[in-house]
């Protein structure tokens, strides 16, 4: 199949922006833009946010760190993997590391590099950065901030997969890697 546009040419051109909100966890702004086409849409909403990091935690018994907590956009109360917000001047693995750390309490281990991807290529500017860790030991309590109600739980390989393919696990940006993890391992 012929590619009629190099990627350049399918660069939407910003004509101007205008900042709606800007909040610790909610950055919106206002685009007008003009299409390769020459379309022009007055319009065209997005959301920014820093980078954002995730943990598959394995403890050296073998078992899944999980969280559990509320989510109020859902009204939902359910199972997660470790996750939040690279500070200014961290790498996505030391936002990782210290995560999983502060809302756990468990560190060490072996880190690798998962996969990175994108709650909403379409609207929103950032990235997740996803990392298996294994072999993870308590090391400290957990140091949660006074907004988060976490519960931590050891989840066993097939509880994990029970979750996933009960659809147990709403958010997407945690379901992918678990995914992913399962097939490379052949345990779905």
């Amino acid at each position: 199949m012929k590619n009629e546009f190099s990627d350049e040419d399918k660069k939407w051109e910003v004509l101007n922006s205008e900042y709606l909100i800007r909040r610790p966890w909610l950055t919106a702004r206002k685009d007008k833009v003009r299409l390769p086409s020459g379309v022009v849409m007055d319009e065209y909403y997005v959301l920014e946010y820093p980078e954002w990091v995730n943990v598959i935690a394995i403890t050296t018994e073998g078992k899944f760190l999980m969280e559990r907590q509320y989510r109020h956009g859902l009204q939902w109360i359910g199972y997660e993997i470790c996750a939040g917000v690279c500070e200014k001047g961290e790498t996505p693995l030391e936002a990782a590391k210290r995560e999983l750390l502060e809302e756990t309490g468990f560190g060490g281990g072996e880190w690798t590099p998962h996969m990175t991807i994108s709650s909403n290529t379409s609207t929103v500017t950032n990235l997740t950065h996803c990392f298996v860790a294994t072999g993870v030991e308590r090391l400290s309590d957990p140091h949660q901030e006074a907004t988060e109600d976490i519960s931590i739980h050891l989840l066993s390989r097939e509880e994990v997969r029970e979750l996933l393919v009960n659809d147990q696990i709403r958010q997407s940006l945690m379901a992918a890697p678990l995914w992913k993890y399962f097939a490379e391992h052949h345990l779905l």
